[in-house]
């Protein structure tokens, strides 16, 4: 997805990472109590991100929990996630909310949090559990006297044991499920040397074209597996969900080429009738209904009708067509609905990146469009979330990097590489983003995504410490975690890595972390290649492209000798690989 470069105002808060919850908290006064704790904090030059990793070594617990501890100086927490942080002094408590107040013996979670220091940061020396210290061993102990009484607003890190009944939904379609691993890709992620290290990760079904839901017999794109079939082999893989793309609106992708799709600006009703109708039939076969079946809804669409109109960088004509005729927001509405109805159905929309509508004057308009076209299904009720970064390359965190980081007193957000944006990373946007979009109406407990398959950035251009350099521009470039050229390269990008691996709740209001655009299928072809799918040559896919508007005017940064997007490109899955963060074993 590619961003326009509209500037906005004001700082974004610091950078945030790690995942999960639950310690310890004893049932009985002689249940057999103990944890153990790994903590580590990534610091730079005022500020650090901490991360607790909690296991429980006792009995099993429940009825909440308190995580306590001191700073040796002068840390100061300023932001916490997956735990209700609190803070008098040096002492620190870190409280579970209601739903992840137990844990199995030998069950895992984390929880992390962004603070400020001077001088030496100094790790704690101790934590204790519920009054009883983390020692690596297990003893007897009693209950808390106080349980939490501020719950966090993030969702569950520790999945339910027991699956809820069939035609109920869960609040996070992700946790305590197997997720479908499409035979098709894995096949092709095996066939390249070191594949089988990946190959079992869950990614999602492109529905890209209306000869997808059937199956098609060439393997040019996407494959020869059809809506059934995938949903088939789900259940015979015993998997808890699948992932499915909803990608062909009419006049789709109206600010590019290369994902340029079949259907014409005009041709909603084709959409609704042979594309949106066929889906939800397969999909609301009985015989699915315990499956969690997780339809991501069209990717590149609403924010190009707030950033790629008339009067913007780089606007297209296709761009004011579908604003005018409403075809976007009818469409997605019209999906919303349908798929929405399903007992078993989680819709998730695309809510772009950071270094798209990051900037306030983009990120408010965007989320009013997305609101609209709810309303347009019926109820917002048919949003179970949105997702972030799907196809894209923006990192999950800068932690060198923030809008708050100054250099010789300036800010960094005047720099060439930032623009002014509120944003620099993608965990704080998707973040923030979903408040912006309950505070206009969206449901509380909406959750976020973000598409993690490109975003590692990983291998030895990868930096370990904020640059010295006094010059703004030069300590960002040195800093930056993201290695592109310009922040709105979007296609095949050289250097990129694998991101994190599917997890689910690994971070405040983030019900997953996915891989939604399946690792080695391209973005788009570096030259043109006639096809029968629709799919265009953009010039962003050419790595001699010296660029336009939208990127500054910069080189494209893509790989050389791609293929049409969706196909299998070889040299480009080798090198996530090769560039994964974190590493491949």
């Amino acid at each position: 997805m590619r961003p326009v470069l509209i500037r906005g105002l004001t700082a974004a808060a610091a950078v945030s990472l790690v995942s999960g919850l639950g310690v310890f908290a004893a049932t009985s006064a002689s249940a057999a109590a103990g944890c153990r704790v790994d903590y580590t904090a990534n610091s730079w030059s005022n500020g650090f991100t901490g991360s607790v990793s909690v296991t429980n070594l006792g009995d099993p617990i429940s009825g909440g929990w308190r995580l306590t501890w001191a700073f040796p100086g002068n840390q100061q927490v300023t932001q916490g996630w997956s735990a209700t942080i609190t803070q008098s002094g040096q002492n620190v408590t870190a409280a579970s909310p209601s739903w992840a107040g137990s844990l199995p013996t030998n069950g895992n979670a984390t929880f992390g949090f962004n603070a400020s220091y001077s001088g030496t940061n100094t790790a704690p020396a101790t934590f204790s559990l519920n009054g009883t210290a983390c020692t690596g061993a297990t003893g007897p102990s009693t209950p808390p006297t106080t349980p939490p009484t501020t719950p966090p607003t993030t969702p569950p890190t520790t999945p339910p044991t027991t699956p809820p009944p069939t035609g109920s939904k869960v609040d996070n379609p992700y946790a305590g499920a197997r997720g479908y691993v499409n035979p098709e890709w894995k096949a092709k992620a095996e066939a390249e040397p070191g594949g089988n290290r990946v190959s079992s990760n869950p990614t999602a079904v492109w529905l890209d074209r209306i000869a997808a839901i059937e199956g098609t017999d060439d393997s040019s794109s996407n494959g020869s597996m059809g809506v059934r079939d995938h949903l088939d082999a789900a259940l015979a893989q015993n998997a808890g969900y699948i992932q499915f793309v909803i990608y062909n609106l009419p006049g789709r992708d109206c600010s590019a080429l290369a994902s340029n799709g079949e259907l014409g600006p005009d041709e909603l009703p084709r959409y609704k009738a042979e594309y949106i109708d066929p889906i939800a039939a397969i999909q609301s076969d009985p015989k699915y209904a315990a499956l969690r079946i997780i339809n991501i809804i069209e990717i590149d669409s609403l924010p190009n009708l707030v950033t790629n109109t008339s009067g913007q960088a780089g606007g297209t004509a296709t761009c004011d067509t579908m604003k005018a005729n409403g075809g976007y927001v009818q469409g997605v509405g019209y999906a919303l609905n349908k798929l929405g109805a399903l007992s078993n159905g989680y819709n998730y929309v695309d809510a772009a990146h950071h270094g798209w509508i990051g900037w306030d004057s983009n990120m408010g308009p965007s989320a009013d469009i997305m609101l609209e076209a709810a309303r347009a299904s019926g109820s917002v009720n048919n949003v179970h979330g949105f997702i972030t970064n799907t196809a894209n390359y923006s990192a999950l965190r800068e932690p060198f990097v923030q809008p708050t980081t100054t250099v010789g007193g300036q800010s960094v957000r005047q720099s060439k590489w930032i623009d002014w944006n509120q944003y620099t990373d993608e965990l704080t946007f998707a973040q923030a983003f979903r408040q912006k979009l309950v505070s206009i109406g969206f449901n509380a407990n909406i959750g976020m995504l973000i598409d993690t398959s490109r975003n590692g950035w990983g291998g030895s251009a990868r930096p370990t410490a904020a640059s010295t350099s006094t010059v703004i521009d030069t300590f960002v470039n040195e800093s930056r975690i993201d290695r592109r050229i310009h922040a709105g390269n979007w296609c095949n990008q050289s250097g990129a890595g694998l991101g994190e691996r599917p997890t689910a709740a690994p971070a405040s209001g983030i019900d997953a972390y996915v891989w939604v655009k399946p690792p080695g299928e391209s973005d788009g072809s570096s030259k043109l290649i006639p096809n029968d799918e629709g799919k265009g040559f953009d010039r962003m896919c050419d790595p001699t492209y010296t660029g336009n508007a939208r990127n500054g005017n910069s080189l494209s940064g893509a790989l050389p000798d791609a293929p049409i997007s969706g196909a299998w490109f070889s040299a480009q899955f080798r090198q996530l690989m090769a560039n994964a963060y974190p590493p491949l074993s």
